[in-house]
């Protein structure tokens, strides 16, 4: 066997992984020091969003396990084709995505994100096949975001592509983590979904209804929204609202860090003003699963599955704060039962952090 064939498969796909990663940061510089000549462009941002369920509470190590999301976002954007903010490599892969580019708002801007994600059922200790619950299953996916703003509505649709399977590497950066935090491992992520590359559309529409602010910058905002995904790794309608009160409410449609938009990833008008900044925010959002490929199992391999629900909801609520170019979010999760013989019902919790650039 030469040397090349020797290497292990997964130092291959974290050597891609971290490739991936530096993209990002290359990025975010490129936008950095691109012309600022448009007043109504915000500057770029990147974030790091952590997702663990051991934000949910003492023996939450189920379900949506881990997960975490590199993303950059860019400045307002004249166009996805031809802005020098964005990459020459963005510009071109642009040119193939026009059907998910409104034309015609006031602003626009795009994302781009690089994360994992991974599932696991509640009893770590086995090693065997647990049919009544839900299969081991990691994600490792790359998505481009593109959002357009007109006044108090916005627009945003995604494309995420990437892999399910042992190549998402769930299974070594889960093992790497317990070890890190001293807690034992899961025993049975041999018997993990199979490898099988997978595609997500999605789409979201989202208004601001209400609006209060006092003469002190204490404010109030009501967003309502509704939304869609297609393909093998989901496929679900989906409608809801988030609430939001606090000091300078920042001019964007939503916080909530599961959202496509959210964090404050939408076109920003104006930045508030003032040092410091905060705001609580609570959100609520239902859907109708038709297809979810971490409790379906394989769309075109045999392997494990559960009978699913097929209406589910979350209910989130958390805290952001601003300081400077600095922001952090952190927000908790309660999540209905996915599928039928489901013991607890998921909690999770989300920690995000950003800098402008």
């Amino acid at each position: 066997m030469t040397k090349f064939q020797s290497t292990h498969p997964a130092e291959r796909r974290l050597r891609i992984a971290t490739s991936l990663v530096l993209l990002l940061l290359s990025v975010s510089a490129q936008a950095q020091s691109c012309q600022q000549d448009n007043p109504l462009r915000a500057t770029g941002t990147l974030n790091l969003r952590i997702d663990n369920d051991m934000f949910g509470g003492i023996g939450q190590d189920q379900g949506y396990s881990n997960g975490f999301l590199v993303s950059w976002v860019s400045p307002n954007l004249v166009d996805y084709r031809d802005d020098p903010c964005l990459p020459r490599l963005v510009r071109g892969l642009n040119r193939f995505l026009t059907v998910l580019q409104p034309e015609g708002f006031d602003e626009q801007n795009m994302t781009i994100g690089f994360g994992q994600m991974m599932y696991t059922p509640s009893d770590k200790t086995r090693s065997d096949l647990i049919k009544d619950d839900r299969p081991f299953a990691g994600a490792m996916m790359l998505s481009l975001g593109y959002n357009a703003r007109r006044g108090d509505t916005l627009r945003t649709s995604q494309i995420r592509i990437g892999v399910v399977g042992p190549s998402s590497l769930a299974r070594q950066t889960q093992n790497w983590w317990h070890d890190t935090i001293g807690v034992d491992k899961f025993n049975g992520w041999r018997h993990q979904l199979r490898d099988e590359p997978v595609l997500q559309l999605l789409h979201e529409r989202r208004t601001r209804v209400f609006r209060q602010e006092n003469v002190s910058g204490w404010s109030w905002d009501l967003t309502r929204h509704w939304g869609g995904s297609f393909g093998n790794f989901a496929t679900y309608a989906n409608v809801g609202g988030e609430l939001r009160y606090g000091l300078r409410l920042p001019d964007d449609l939503g916080t909530a860090p599961l959202r496509p938009a959210g964090e404050n990833t939408s076109p920003v008008r104006t930045t508030a003003a003032g040092n410091w900044n905060g705001h609580l925010f609570v959100a609520l959002d239902a859907r109708w699963v038709l297809h979810d490929i971490t409790l379906d199992g394989n769309t075109f391999k045999s392997s494990h599955s559960v009978d699913k629900r097929s209406l589910v909801a979350d209910v989130g609520y958390g805290v952001a704060m601003t300081h400077g170019n600095w922001r952090i979010a952190i927000a908790r999760y309660h999540r209905t039962r996915e599928f039928r013989g489901q013991d607890e019902i998921p909690v999770y919790g989300t920690i995000t952090v950003g800098r402008k650039f």
